[in-house]
C-alpha cells in the first residue's frame, strides 16, 4: 500500500446552505466544511456573517471550517487571513494561488495557521504549494474539464508530487459521486463537494429497498 493510499479518506461540504449543512454536519457524515466568496454570496451570506457561520458549524460538530482571505495586495489578504483565524482552533484559511498569495500562505504557515492554497492549476503550482508546508490544495476538476483540461489525470499528479509532504489534496468542483471515487483510486485522500452531490455518494437504490425490505420483515417477526 502506497503512503497516499494510506490516508483516510475525508468528505467536505462546500455550502453556505445553513439547513443542508447542518443536516450532514449533524449526521457526523463529512468532516467539515468548505466555503469561499462565491459560495457564501450563492448562499444569501455577507462578509459579515462570517463569525456566525463558524460558530454554528463548530457547534454542529465540523472539525475543520473553511474560509477564504481576500485583498487587492499581500497586506489586506494578510489582514482579513488573522481575522479569519481568530475565529477559533477549528479554522482553516484559504488562499488564492497567486504570486502574493503564495506569499501570505507561506507566512500564515510558518506562523502556525491551516492553510489552503485554493485554485490550483498546475502541478507546479501543488510543488510549490508542499515548498512551504501548506496543509492542503485546492484543484477544481470541474473547471479543469470545463477549459479543456484532463483533471483527471492532473489532479494525480499535483498529489503525486506532494508525497512525503505537510500537503495533500483536497478536490472540489466535483459534479457527481462518480468523479469523488475515481479520483480516490487515482490516491487523492480528500473531497469537497456541495450537497446534491453528497447525497449522491450516500445513496443507492438498492440499499433504499433494502432496507425497506428487513424493516417489513421486521414487522412480519414481531418485533
Amino acid at each position: 500500500m502506497s503512503a497516499v493510499a494510506a490516508i483516510s479518506p475525508r468528505l467536505y461540504v462546500d455550502s453556505a446552505d445553513g439547513e443542508r449543512v447542518s443536516r450532514l454536519l449533524k449526521a457526523g457524515v463529512v468532516h467539515g466544511v468548505t466555503t469561499n466568496p462565491t459560495i457564501l454570496e450563492r448562499g444569501g451570506r455577507t462578509a459579515a456573517e462570517i463569525p456566525e457561520l463558524y460558530a454554528r458549524w463548530e457547534a454542529e460538530g465540523a472539525q475543520e471550517i473553511f474560509f477564504q482571505t481576500w485583498g487587492a495586495d499581500r497586506a489586506a489578504l494578510l489582514g482579513n487571513a488573522e481575522m479569519i483565524r481568530a475565529l477559533g482552533e477549528r479554522v482553516a484559511v484559504k488562499v488564492p494561488a497567486t504570486a502574493d498569495g503564495f506569499a501570505v500562505a507561506s507566512a500564515l504557515v510558518r506562523d502556525g495557521a491551516t492553510v489552503l492554497i485554493t485554485a490550483v492549476y498546475s502541478v507546479a503550482q501543488a510543488l510549490a504549494a508542499a515548498s512551504i508546508g501548506a496543509q492542503y490544495i485546492a484543484p477544481y476538476l470541474g473547471r479543469l474539464r470545463d477549459a479543456g483540461v484532463n483533471g483527471d489525470a492532473l489532479i494525480p499528479e499535483m498529489q503525486a508530487v506532494c508525497a512525503g509532504s505537510a500537503t495533500n489534496v483536497l478536490a472540489a468542483s466535483l459534479r457527481s459521486a462518480d468523479d469523488i471515487v475515481s479520483l480516490r483510486l487515482a490516491g487523492v485522500p480528500y473531497f469537497t463537494a456541495a450537497p446534491d452531490v453528497l447525497d449522491e455518494v450516500l445513496f443507492h437504490e438498492v440499499s433504499d429497498s433494502s432496507a425497506s425490505e428487513f424493516e417489513a420483515a421486521m414487522g412480519r417477526i414481531g418485533a
